[in-house]
């Protein structure tokens, strides 16, 4: 089973319909998913010539290094407000972690999940952060508390920060990520500001 499999499972959930309602109150995003804001795939080889700063260079290295296909995810038919949400969450997963500056390893996504709860109160979240958590308890129990810490933060820090899901960050790729974090209200030890 995957997450996406988990994910399907709550896609018509009264905790599903919550976070819809929520994203919904800030006008913004509200306004992108009316208009149902998609991007066609980039092209990392044309990322690859923006500026080394640029948000669009630091996307492009960040999945080439890792081997990522900017595709990876499972693909939603958008029929509703949900789907749309669903899909630009998963199509936009690896912007969050660079702009944000949250790793790809283990503690990184936790941290990712806590923000991305602060900003969205997705369902798929929780389940990831209860899930960690367990794996955390059951693995290396002494670590719980210093894990704990980490997530705390990454959530006020989305509570602290503008709306992610209100961004077209494809029409920006050019733009440095110093600016858009600056921009969003990012700041947070990981990133040295």
């Amino acid at each position: 089973m995957s997450v996406y499999d988990i994910e399907d499972g709550l896609k018509e959930s009264w905790l599903q319909r919550l976070s819809l309602q929520y994203v919904k109150s800030d006008r913004a995003t509200a306004q992108i998913i009316a208009q149902r804001y998609l991007a066609a795939s980039p092209c990392l080889e044309t990322l690859l010539k923006l500026p080394e700063d640029s948000l669009g260079y630091h996307y492009a290295t960040h999945l080439i290094s890792l081997n990522f296909d900017p595709n990876f995810y499972r693909s939603i038919q958008v029929n509703s407000d949900t789907d749309y949400l669903l899909l630009r969450l998963r199509q936009t997963h690896d912007i969050w972690h660079i702009v944000t500056g949250f790793g790809v390893d283990g503690m990184g996504e936790l941290q990712l999940k806590a923000f991305e709860l602060s900003q969205t109160r997705r369902p798929l979240a929780i389940v990831i952060l209860l899930g960690g958590l367990l794996g955390a308890l059951f693995s290396s129990p002494l670590s719980l508390h210093s894990l704990w810490e980490e997530i705390v933060i990454a959530y006020n820090l989305g509570k602290n920060t503008r709306p992610f899901l209100a961004q077209k960050w494809e029409l920006a790729w050019e733009k440095s990520l110093v600016v858009w974090r600056q921009e969003l209200a990012i700041v947070h030890s990981n990133l040295g500001n």
